[in-house]
């Protein structure tokens, strides 16, 4: 197993995961636009809002996720599965590089 080539993967993906974390951040603690004054505008932003908060929950755990797969490898750990202790077959990381 090409060790290099999983660790550009995932610090592809990580820089990736905090473009991400970081546009999420920025539009909910940075807005510059004003609430709506009307119900129906307010309640459209807080549906907004709610799904922006999701994807950064998602984006943050992706990212403890990709951070866990880099320790792996920085430890000789990664590909053995954390659960039983044996190999984590080489397609399964190729689809989810950061599976445990």
């Amino acid at each position: 197993m090409d060790l290099e080539i999983f660790e550009n993967t995932l610090t592809g993906l990580r820089e990736e995961l905090l473009g991400r974390v970081e546009r999420t951040h920025r539009h909910i603690y940075e807005r510059k636009e004003r609430v709506s004054a009307n119900f129906s505008g307010q309640s459209q932003e807080l549906e907004n809002q709610e799904l922006v908060l999701n994807l950064d929950l998602e984006a943050r755990t992706e990212l403890r996720l990709v951070e866990e797969a880099l320790d792996r490898i920085s430890n000789r750990t990664f590909g053995v599965c954390q659960k039983c202790g044996k190999g984590v077959q080489t397609q399964r990381l190729d689809a989810i590089p950061y599976t445990n």
